[in-house]
């Protein structure tokens, strides 16, 4: 669960009083995205793979995966000049909803290529600037998406009423150029479901674009793939993915896809140590430096962070019991783990908190109770300073 350059790390941040620390294995970020790459590589016509850049945009991240992707989607102005400075020659996508006309305007300026239009009124602000622009109509399709782990709502995309409004607004406007169609309808998939989601994505899109006289369309089929919190070592089926998506593609289109979290969130971890162990109406607890402020996931999908624990700890309260770990905020939501079997688990004792390189710090609400900030540290061939 954890990697040994991670655990060398970890031990040297508490030697040195450096916790909470997020530490990043890039080696292993490498490994990891080589092998995505490998399983779609293998299967000719598989999806181009884009970034999602909402998962972790820490720059050492971005250039670690680089090689291996073929782009990178972003969801804000803050996102496209971010990811801009970090990777000045990367493709990027820009999506997401409630894009302001400065934020149209920049994309442009920043040559992003394609822009994701979620409503009609955005494609008439874009048609507005009267710039030449690359656009994928996003739409949500109705559909039964029960026991997925995020269903993309309203917000989101157009329907197929609202789509059929962009027509006119694209024939009146020739320097804004449809290119096809994208489609993020959940998140959570197994390889088996996200494919498919696919085919059905697939069904309305064609002949969609087909009517409109779109030649050679691109299909960018989101992301969603599932990432399991409880069972770290079973991982997305990427090879079978890649395989099905292939037998579904046609020649002259272009598919796509946009991964976030599971290509990052296996390089990450977050790391703390214990600062009290007691008990309290029966239960134990322990009492870790730094919270849920930094490390947001467990709270937001109620579930158990994964976690392993490296003893260091001396003669202060222990516990052999299953254990709460939690945080220092003034909260009881402040929860990364209930009940947890960790072993022996004594103040000292430093706690790898696993799969926190996605949707770790980026989402997290940092200045509640105004703890200090974690430490960042990005360990691999290619040494990064541990500055953002």
């Amino acid at each position: 669960m954890i990697t040994e350059t991670v655990r060398v790390r970890a031990a040297e941040l508490a030697g040195a009083g450096g916790l909470p620390a997020f530490v990043y294995d890039l080696d292993a970020l490498r490994a990891h995205a080589a092998a995505i790459r490998a399983a779609l590589d293998a299967a000719p016509g598989a999806p181009e793979l884009f970034y999602a850049a909402k998962a972790n945009p820490d720059a050492p991240i971005l250039q670690a995966l680089a090689p291996y992707v073929d782009g990178v989607e972003v969801a804000s102005g803050g996102e496209l000049a971010h990811v801009r400075r970090a990777l000045p020659d990367a493709r990027i996508a820009f999506g997401g909803p409630g894009k302001t006309d400065a934020e149209l305007a920049a994309a442009l300026d920043a040559g992003v290529e394609r822009l994701h239009v979620e409503s009609p009124h955005e494609l008439a602000r874009l048609a507005a600037l009267g710039r030449p622009a690359d656009v994928l109509l996003r739409v949500n399709l109705a559909g039964d998406r029960a026991g997925v782990a995020l269903a993309m709502s309203g917000p989101f995309g157009m329907d197929a009423d609202a789509i059929g409004a962009c027509v006119p607004l694209l024939d009146s406007a020739p320097h804004v150029r449809l290119r096809g169609i994208h489609a993020h309808l959940a998140s959570g998939l197994d390889a088996a479901a996200m494919l498919r989601q696919s085919a059905e994505i697939l069904a309305w899109a064609r002949p969609w674009l087909a009517a409109r006289g779109v030649r050679r369309p691109e299909i960018n089929l989101g992301g969603g793939m599932a990432v399991d919190y409880a069972d770290p070592a079973h991982l997305f089926d990427w090879p079978a993915y890649a395989q099905g998506a292939a037998a579904l593609a046609r020649d002259g289109e272009t598919l796509r896809i946009e991964p976030g979290r599971a290509v990052s969130v296996y390089s990450g971890w977050y790391v703390t140590d214990v600062l009290d162990v007691k008990r309290a109406h029966g239960d134990w607890y322990a009492v870790l430096r730094g919270g849920t402020m930094h490390l947001r996931t467990p709270v937001t999908k109620q579930h158990d962070q994964p976690f392993t624990v490296l003893r260091r700890g001396g003669d202060g309260p222990a516990t052999d019991a299953p254990v709460t770990l939690v945080g220092q905020l003034c909260t009881p939501k402040d929860v990364f783990a209930r009940q947890a079997d960790a072993g022996r688990l004594a103040t000292g004792d430093v706690v790898a908190f696993a799969m926190a390189g996605a949707y770790g710090w980026n989402i997290s609400h940092h200045g509640f109770l105004m703890h200090p900030e974690p430490g960042f540290h990005y360990l691999g061939t290619a040494r990064f300073s541990p500055s953002r």
